[in-house]
């Protein structure tokens, strides 16, 4: 059965953004709503014991758990940081100075 038809069939069933669902996710849908009947995956099966579906499982995880990491760890003791730590002190404390300095006016020139 080709994707035009597979579409097709599901937005006669009711299944909402038909066309915007992979393939293989429409086949697994209508199969279980009993529209059609077992549908054989194309592919290379998927090995739940390789490095990459451990990895995606533990990410799933930690979504589900609120614990989503993203990117690197921050290194406390580099120079930026240590900028930004003494940033926020003198934020905390008021004496942050925002803004550009202020220009010295000179009232009198001195000739010779």
């Amino acid at each position: 059965m080709n994707r035009k038809e597979l579409i097709n069939l599901a937005k006669e069933n009711g299944v909402a953004k038909a066309h915007q669902t992979k393939t293989v996710t429409l086949e697994e849908i209508l199969t279980e709503m009993g529209v059609i009947g077992y549908v054989e995956k194309r592919g290379r099966p998927v090995d739940s014991n390789s490095v990459r579906q451990m990895e995606l499982n533990r990410k799933e995880f930690n979504r589900e758990n609120g614990v989503e990491l993203r990117g690197r760890k921050v290194d406390p003791n580099s120079a930026r940081q240590i900028r930004l730590r003494e940033m926020e002190e003198k934020r905390a404390n008021g004496t942050l100075r925002r803004g550009r300095p202020k220009k010295e006016v000179i009232d009198s020139v001195e000739s010779k």
